[in-house]
């Protein structure tokens, strides 16, 4: 079955490698122009230059508020239109113990999972949806569904963009809000955990494999096209069966 974003206009953060850069790219794809944004303008230039379709960039940190603004400000005068937007840029500078954290990173991890998602939204909305009835797709994880050790602050974010989800969803009617929670992808951002755990955790999960980008990618092209039209609120885990016991014989 082949998914069309023909006409629609997509913003993606965090867009120039990994799970952001797969999804944009899948959605270019698709058909839909695609305003692509990170922290460096160089990195999403050689991104957008591998994509075959009508793209544009713009360099903005994610937890930054009134770089936000301005990158929503530049897609509208670019393209006219928000019909998507993926709240995907995400940061973990602490791995350890939760009590162990100190106060600036703690801080930088919410203002760039939490309060990025959440202003990013509603630039997005001030700017088109709210008018013009989009979709919103959060990228949370897996973690934001459990407790584990070393990740407690990353994922207490993650859970938050959980329920920022289903709340917004609430609130915000006919412009769809649903959310990813993805497993361990294989990623430049999850690096150090796929070098240290990676073959122990493919081994363990019934599809005998780890994540790659356009897993997700494919999950989320669904989720913001028209076939997921009755879907909003909710947040779909995408882990290879890490969920589940294996019940291979």
């Amino acid at each position: 079955m082949e998914i069309s974003l023909r006409g629609k206009t997509a913003l993606v953060t965090g867009a120039s490698r990994g799970i952001g850069k797969a999804i944009a790219n899948s959605f270019v794809d698709a058909g839909a122009q695609v305003m692509l944004t990170s922290r460096k303008i160089d990195a999403l230039h050689a991104a957008a230059n591998e994509m075959d379709g009508e793209t544009d960039v713009f360099a903005a940190n994610a937890g930054d508020i009134e770089q936000a603004q301005a990158c929503v400000d530049a897609t509208m005068k670019r393209f006219g239109k928000i019909d998507i937007l993926v709240n995907n840029a995400a940061t973990n500078p602490y791995y350890g113990d939760t009590l162990g954290v100190d106060s600036a990173r703690f801080d930088k991890t919410f203002q760039v999972n939490l309060k990025g998602p959440l202003f990013w939204s509603q630039a997005a909305w001030n700017a088109s949806m709210q008018n013009n009835p989009g979709v919103i797709l959060n990228i949370a994880s897996v973690g934001g569904l459990r407790a584990e050790h070393g990740l407690g602050v990353y994922n207490l974010t993650k859970a938050a963009v959980i329920h920022l989800t289903s709340q917004l969803a609430c609130e915000l009617g006919k412009t769809r809000v649903v959310g990813i929670a993805p497993g361990l992808v294989k990623t430049l951002f999850a690096s150090v955990l796929i070098e240290n755990f990676g073959d122990k955790l493919a081994a363990a999960l019934p599809t005998k494999r780890l994540g790659e980008p356009e897993d997700i990618a494919n999950l989320a092209l669904f989720l913001c096209s028209d076939l997921a039209s009755w879907i909003t609120g909710e947040t779909y885990v995408i882990d290879g069966g890490a969920g589940v016991r294996s019940g291979a014989m």
